[in-house]
């Protein structure tokens, strides 16, 4: 029988993540392979999986592998939605406890705060666009409030690990990698302790190149 969950992945892009993710979770998967360059994810056959044309898309045929149709999109969405799926991998608070408002609201803070600010720092605007009109303060206020959480414990929760860990790790892993961000002492630890997790060492060897 085909694994359960179908992972579109092309590697260096934001589907690293969810492949991680799906590490982390132990999850029954198997790839479908892109390519940026050769823009396979802009063919027809994808744009009938996710209009948008971008990469992560997450196919779900069920535990029994008889589900069709079942597509979830948005890097963010795909973690949310893994570790609802799949309690027994401890990657979320589990609904109705107190931790579940923090793990709600990191799992926003991400593409809802850290993305944008960062994409204005990397490129920045003509003109600089009035604070009202933004739903997100300059990357360095927005990563403070992260190194500000890290105070407190390993992870964004204390001492478990999520998947907003995944989310939000990899994003400051990826911006540090790139030179545009100079990590915190909190933030440091932090991606010291997630690069040294097995999972994301085994994401990063399986989702490099096609076998």
């Amino acid at each position: 029988m085909a694994a359960r969950f179908l992972l579109h992945h092309a590697p260096n892009s934001r589907s690293a993540g969810s492949l991680w993710l799906l590490e982390e979770a132990g999850a029954d998967y198997e790839l479908s392979w892109h390519s940026i360059e050769a823009a396979t994810h802009k063919a027809a056959d994808y744009l009938a999986i996710n209009p948008a044309g971008k990469l992560p898309a997450l196919v779900d045929r069920g535990p029994a592998g008889d589900w069709t149709g079942v597509v979830v999109t948005e890097a963010a969405a795909i973690s949310a939605y893994v570790a609802d799926t799949l309690p027994e991998a401890r990657l979320a608070p589990p609904i109705g406890t107190p931790a579940r408002a923090a793990y709600a609201f990191w799992m926003a803070y991400g593409p809802g705060v850290l993305e944008p600010a960062m994409a204005d720092m990397a490129f920045p605007r003509a003109k600089e666009a009035p604070a009202r009109a933004l739903g997100w303060p300059a990357f360095p206020e927005a990563v403070a409030r992260v190194e500000a959480a890290l105070s407190t414990g390993p992870w964004l929760l204390g001492a478990q690990f999520t998947a907003i860990d995944i989310n939000i790790g990899g994003l400051l892993a990826w911006v540090t990698q790139w030179g545009l961000f100079q990590p915190g002492p909190n933030i440091a630890r932090y991606l010291t302790a997630i690069e040294a997790r097995p999972a994301r060492q085994a994401a990063i060897r399986k989702g490099a190149a096609p076998a």
